[in-house]
Formats: C-alpha cells, sequence, structure tokens
C-alpha cells in the first residue's frame, strides 16, 4: 500500500472528513487531498501530526522499506532545497549589509565636505545603520537554523558600526592633527544593542509563529 493510500485510509478510519482534517492540521483541504491522491508528499512535520491524529504509528505509515526509501529521498531533497534557499538569504543578508557599510566611507571621502558632516552623520549612523541592523537582525532571529549562534551577531554589528565612524571621521581627524586615536568603543555598544533588539523582535516573531503552528 502506497504512502497516500495509507493516509486515506487512516483519515477514513478515524472517522474524520478531508476539511476536518485539514483544519486540525492547519492545512488546506487541498493539500489533504493532494496527500491522498499521491500528487504530492507531506513534509515530515505534517506526517507526525497525521499519526497522532488519526491514531497511527509512524511504523504503520512508513514500514514498507520501497516507501520509506522515496520518501526519505523525497525529505532530503526537500532539505537541500531548504538549506540552499536560507543559504541564499543569508547571503543576500550579508550583500546588503556590506553595500550599506561601504556606502559610508564612499560617501564620506568622495562627497562630503567640511559643511555636510552633520548631514552625513544624521543620514548613516542616525538612519541607515540602525535600520539595517535592527532589521537585519530581526530577519536572522526568525531563523530558527542558526540557533544560539544567531546572538553572537551583534557582536559584528557593533563592530561595523564602530568601524564605520572610525575609516570616517576618526580617521579624518587623525589625519588632520597627527595625533592617534582609538575607535570610539560606545559605538559599538550602540550598535550592538540595536542588533539585539532586532534579534529579541525576530525571536518573538518566531515564536507566535511556532504557537500559531505556521
Amino acid at each position: 500500500m502506497e504512502l497516500y493510500e495509507k493516509l486515506r485510509a487512516a483519515r477514513a478510519q478515524a472517522g474524520l472528513t478531508q476539511e476536518q482534517a485539514a483544519e486540525a492540521l492547519l492545512v488546506s483541504r487541498q493539500t489533504v487531498s493532494n496527500w491522498e491522491t499521491g500528487k504530492t508528499y507531506p513534509d515530515i512535520v505534517s506526517v507526525v501530526k497525521m499519526s497522532d491524529l488519526y491514531g497511527v504509528s509512524l511504523d504503520g505509515l512508513l514500514k514498507e522499506k520501497e516507501e520509506v526509501s522515496d520518501y526519505v529521498r523525497y525529505l532530503g531533497e526537500s532539505c537541500d532545497r531548504v538549506k540552499s534557499g536560507r543559504r541564499l538569504r543569508f547571503c543576500i543578508l550579508a550583500a546588503v549589509y556590506f553595500l550599506v557599510w561601504a556606502a559610508a566611507p564612499v560617501t564620506y571621502w568622495g562627497f562630503t565636505g567640511a559643511t555636510d558632516a552633520m548631514g552625513f552623520s544624521l543620514l548613516f549612523f542616525y538612519l541607515l545603520f540602525p535600520l539595517a541592523h535592527i532589521a537585519l537582525s530581526a530577519v536572522l532571529g526568525v531563523e530558527r537554523s542558526l540557533g544560539k549562534g544567531k546572538w553572537l551577531f551583534p557582536l559584528a554589528f557593533g563592530a561595523a558600526e564602530m568601524l564605520a565612524y572610525y575609516v570616517t571621521f576618526d580617521v579624518a581627524w587623525m589625519s588632520s592633527t597627527g595625533v592617534f586615536t582609538w575607535p570610539q568603543f560606545e559605538l559599538f555598544f550602540f550598535g550592538a544593542l540595536l542588533s539585539l533588539a532586532g534579534l529579541g523582535i525576530g525571536a518573538f516573531a518566531a515564536f507566535l509563529r511556532k504557537r500559531s503552528g505556521k
């Protein structure tokens, strides 16, 4: 018996309609229909939910070797696609932040005059960097695959903000005075705190999504 046949039989034996099963599983009726006609495979989370909902063991659903092999292959391909998608998202986020960061020294040294320093500071250090730290960290906070390691990102964001100020205002001051100065460490904590706030927002959103079953 194929997997889709077992799912259809288990649901019928549990006395549930496709609509009732779909509501309990938080999917559409068409999705349940596709699973039960073999058009698509359910993901592993849905299989576990159906096992509980229908009162059938996972072994009972996936005990035939050939069927298990096909399903495991499907799950492996799905995981590969998810991993590739996550890597792509991470690369996009890194590229976006790098462009925002690189724009600061380029703008400062290439287009900012002595009278433009205040406007430059407001644009980058009070608008673009804070927004980037919060928004990108919120996206990272939603990502479950990063685990606890994502809480290290504020260190990177804080260092990036401090370095951006150093290669612009601090370097300009050292060039004009000839006096060495250390980086503005308070900017590190400012950037890190903004990133932590973004991570907290993202983690809370992930928690709410998990509770809703989505």
